[in-house]
C-alpha cells in the first residue's frame, strides 16, 4: 500500500541515422503516465492535470533545453552498438 513514482527512459530507432532515433522519457505515478518528453516533439507533454502543470513549468525552464540535448548524449552515442548487436542476431 504505497505510491509508485518512476521514470522510464528509452530510445526508439530503426537505423543508426540520427533522424531515425527518438529519445523518450516518461514519468509515471501509480502506473499512469503523467508527463513525457519526446525528442520528436521537442517539449514535455502532460497527460494528467499534474502532468500538464509540470510540463508547462519544465517547458519554460532550463529542463527542456537539457532534455533536447539528451537524444545526442543518451541515444545517438549508444544506438550504433545496440543496432549492430541486434542485426547480427536477426
Amino acid at each position: 500500500d504505497g505510491f509508485w513514482n518512476y521514470v522510464v527512459t528509452h530510445c526508439d530507432f530503426n537505423s543508426t541515422d540520427s533522424k531515425d532515433i527518438t529519445f523518450i522519457q516518461s514519468y509515471y505515478y501509480n502506473k499512469l503516465e503523467i508527463v513525457r518528453f519526446d525528442s520528436s516533439v521537442g517539449r514535455y507533454v502532460g497527460y494528467t492535470e499534474l502532468g500538464a502543470k509540470n510540463a508547462e513549468a519544465w517547458n519554460s525552464g532550463p529542463e527542456v533545453v537539457q532534455m533536447r540535448n539528451e537524444k545526442e548524449r543518451y541515444c545517438v552515442n549508444n544506438v550504433g552498438n545496440d543496432y549492430r548487436s541486434a542485426v547480427t542476431k536477426s
